[in-house]
């Protein structure tokens, strides 16, 4: 075994972990409740200790259960994240290296006030409604006055907002998000020291500690594209649901409208869903209730909804 000679920075590995859920149509996460006035939330983190957990995802869902009390369905691994903003910048304190994951629950029964709306934290991701205004009135102009002295990341810009003729790409949340901190247009770059950024960001959006912000823009980002090729959409629904409650939730999850009709086409399609035979019990018109087929992980299919999500217009029917 490799020793580490005295004197020698020291490294800590910490998990910090995604958790997301969706409720009434509000994309949710977990934090730690443990924010004040002046202090941002944190995603749910805990150390790796290898001499008690045999492998990563094993430590991370006995945290996490101790933790915040959240009971995990898919869960996977995102990237390992250890620039300026997660160490301790006390003289002689270890390098905190994070891996961060994503963590998708269907657990209800969420009151407490942990759980936020991820669109808090990226308002310019949700075009359920269509286009956010503040793009075109605040995020398009402070990001072309600074793409006006850093040319070299004009085409990344395009490609990431979908400007210029280009699509907005759901999936790039990251991208969108990394942009906007390299401008110094969020809270993060200014705690970070960024010569750029202004102690009052230029664009609306909360932000989260270290660089937590960055690794939910991760989650959020994998998940939307996952969505179109692994169905992992079940593992944020109840055991059984109307075809209505899922199309809410995969408008939730990429944060755009879909057709009624086109949707339903596609899931019954996909062979995913079954009838149970049962209507909801719910206000208004009784809906059929149904279940996914796949019950055991092992049998899922290497296929997911495979979603065309559009932009609302004005003149598109409401989904």
């Amino acid at each position: 075994m490799q020793h580490i000679p005295a004197g020698e920075p020291q490294i800590l590995i910490d998990l910090s972990t995604a958790i997301i859920g969706t409720d009434a149509g509000i994309f949710q996460c977990r934090l730690v409740e443990d924010a004040t006035d002046t202090q941002p939330g944190r995603l749910p983190f805990g150390p790796f200790v290898p001499d008690q957990h045999r492998t990563m995802e094993i430590g991370l869902r006995q945290w996490v259960g101790e933790q915040v009390g959240v009971a995990l369905g898919h869960v996977e691994q995102l990237y390992t994240f250890a620039d300026r903003g997660r160490q301790n910048t006390t003289p002689g304190a270890p390098h905190v290296v994070s891996v961060g994951y994503l963590a998708l629950t269907n657990q209800t029964g969420r009151q407490t006030r942990a759980w936020r709306d991820i669109y808090s934290f990226f308002p310019w991701e949700d075009w359920r409604e269509g286009e956010p205004s503040m793009l075109a009135d605040i995020i398009y102009p402070a990001l072309d006055s600074w793409l006006a002295q850093h040319s070299e990341r004009r085409e990344s810009a395009r490609l990431a907002f979908g400007r210029d003729g280009l699509a907005w790409g759901e999936e790039y949340v990251l991208e969108r998000y990394e942009l906007l901190y390299e401008a110094g247009l969020v809270a993060e770059a200014f705690a970070d020291g960024r010569e750029n950024a202004a102690p009052t960001p230029a664009v609306p959006g909360e932000p989260l500690q270290l660089d937590h912000r960055r690794i939910l823009a991760t989650a959020v980002g994998r998940l939307r594209a996952k969505l179109k090729y692994r169905p992992v959409i079940f593992d944020l629904m109840p055991l059984t649901f109307t075809l209505t409650q899922l199309q809410h939730t995969a408008e939730t999850v990429l944060g755009v409208g879909l057709h009624k009709q086109n949707f339903r086409r596609l899931v019954e399609k996909s062979g995913f869903v079954e009838a149970t035979g049962k209507m909801s019990k719910s206000r208004g018109r009784p809906a059929e209730l149904f279940r996914f087929r796949h019950q055991e992980r092992s049998e899922r299919p290497l296929a997911g909804l495979r979603v065309s999500p559009g932009r609302l217009r004005p003149s598109d029917p409401s989904p």
